[in-house]
Order: C-alpha cells, then sequence, then structure tokens
C-alpha cells in the first residue's frame, strides 16, 4: 500500500516538545514537496510546515512558525517534525502527505494531498 508511515506522537505538557517522523512505504521521495499536516476534532485539517526535497525551501503555518521545524535525513527517505514550546492548541493528529501532482513547491494545497498515511497522536495536556 502506497502511504506514509508517521510515528513520534504522544502524550507531552504544555511547553514541551515532541519529535515526528514519516517514512514512505511502497514508494520513494524523490524531489518531492513533503506536508505535514494536523487534523483536531471538530476543526478542518490544516498544513503546518513543508519541505521540498528539490531545494530545500520550508514552510511553516503562522501556528507553528519559530516553534516548529521540518528536516530530512542525508538519504532523504525521511521528514521529521521537531515540535518544540507545545500547548494544548498544538492537540491534533498529525499526517505526511505528497501532491498528488508530484509538485516540488511548498505549501501542498490541500485538495491534491495524498499518500495518507494513519498519523500520529499529539495530546498537549497537564
Amino acid at each position: 500500500q502506497v502511504q506514509f508511515v508517521e510515528s513520534g506522537g504522544g502524550l507531552v505538557q504544555p511547553g514541551g516538545s515532541l519529535r515526528l517522523s514519516c517514512a514512505p512505504s511502497g514508494f520513494t521521495l524523490d524531489d518531492l514537496a513533503i506536508g505535514w499536516f494536523r487534523q483536531a476534532p471538530g476543526k478542518e485539517r490544516e498544513e503546518v510546515s513543508c519541505i521540498s526535497l528539490f531545494n530545500g525551501r520550508t514552510y511553516y503555518s503562522d501556528s507553528v512558525k519559530g516553534r516548529f521545524t521540518i528536516s530530512t535525513n542525508n538519504a532523504q527517505n525521511a521528514v521529521y517534525l521537531q515540535m518544540d514550546h507545545l500547548n494544548a492548541e498544538d492537540t491534533a493528529v498529525y499526517y505526511c502527505a505528497t501532491d498528488r501532482h508530484r509538485s516540488t513547491w511548498c505549501p501542498i494545497p490541500s485538495q491534491s494531498a495524498h499518500n495518507w498515511g494513519q498519523g500520529t497522536q499529539v495530546t498537549v495536556s497537564s
């Protein structure tokens, strides 16, 4: 099955940190743009960060800018999201996705995102 496999979520106290990972299953990342999306209960899915493996450019939503850092490894076969200074509003299921049109540009339009995995739950609570 062609999808991402996300991991690294968990329960963390406000102000804490987590590092999420996602890796492709059944496909390679090539030079694609890879986005981290999240969806909280009752809210629309939003893209919080994106990295282009083509040119290394990154994107952050205003809600996470300065707190989250997206990166990849040297082999460019996994993408990470370092999340610092977490707060309750960051509670959500986090997913990775690429653009179905194989775009190398960030951000990825929500309607074009695909290769969704099961996601990883992040809960920020004291």
